[in-house]
């Protein structure tokens, strides 16, 4: 199954997320192949991220979007835990410190893009600007929908600047993110990540879906999609995610550079050296 094709947001046709089966798994439910088919994935993910750090002329960025307990965090410690650090990371956006917020709402997030041969995870991203934002009634009318020009417009230029961008709507249902917000409770080392906004904000839900709804059918481009992840289903989750990294990986086709030596001239040189040692340990 081709899941960038089935998960995509496709440019010019409205998508309706509260009509999307948060529990759908498109009929991967044999969790020893789908286990195997992941780290089949992660494999891949790393030979791929390899050579972009080598080729060091393009980048991809991962935009990690959801509602609390969505999986942001899951995602990045089950799918992406096989990138080399080198080469990658993951940068979260909060409230905005004093500095950012006397700048646009864009800047600090421009700072942060991935540069060449980089690979850069948002956990959340700058559509927290047209989401938390517009749901709370801090943005509407006409600046609103400016800034969904001003993000088609960056995520424009850094596609101009050979960067591959993918982003992921972590959609689960009402129910799922309560049962999560109760698994929490009871382990207490997941203590620290409950705060009293994760039951407060659900008073918002039907608000956040429509706000995403605008979001996805406004910014979902053929140079920066959106996908929508089913996502009560952590295990496919992980497997729906990957899959399409990896098909984004290998559509960017990164290529080794050219060696700067000469390689024949260097391997004589030790082969000369390895036969030297090899004749000084004979001659003891």
């Amino acid at each position: 199954m081709n899941f960038y094709d089935k998960l995509r947001v496709k440019p010019g046709k409205k998508v309706d997320v509260r009509k999307i089966d948060t529990s759908e798994t498109c009929g991967w439910n044999d969790r020893e192949k789908l286990d195997a088919r992941l780290e089949e994935n992660a494999k891949r993910m790393l030979e791929l991220q390899y050579r972009i750090y080598a080729e060091n002329r393009q980048s991809l960025l991962i935009v990690l979007q959801a509602m609390d307990a969505g999986g942001k965090d899951g995602t990045i410690n089950h799918v992406l835990y096989a990138m080399n650090p080198q080469g990658c990371r993951s940068q979260s956006f909060k409230v905005p410190t004093p500095l950012e917020a006397s700048h646009d709402f864009l800047w600090r997030v421009h700072a942060a893009a991935p540069k060449n041969g980089e690979i850069v995870i948002f956990n959340r991203s700058h559509y927290e600007s047209v989401l938390v934002e517009k749901v709370h009634g801090f943005i509407s009318g006409k600046r609103l929908q400016q800034r969904y020009d001003f993000i088609n417009s960056f995520e424009e230029i850094l596609h101009s600047n050979r960067t591959t961008i993918l982003k992921f709507f972590l959609h689960i249902s009402k129910e799922e993110q309560l049962k999560r917000f109760g698994e929490r409770l009871d382990d207490e080392e997941k203590h620290w990540k409950i705060s009293e906004s994760d039951y407060t904000e659900r008073e918002y839900w039907d608000d956040y879906m429509e706000a995403f709804n605008e979001a996805l059918n406004r910014c979902s481009t053929k140079h920066a999609p959106w996908f929508v992840i089913p996502s009560d289903h952590k295990s496919f989750r992980n497997l729906a995610v990957s899959e399409i990294i990896v098909e984004a990986m290998e559509r960017m086709a990164p290529k080794l550079p050219a060696p700067t030596i000469d390689v024949a001239q260097i391997r004589e040189l030790y082969y000369q050296d390895a036969n030297a040692k090899k004749s000084a340990k004979k001659k003891k």
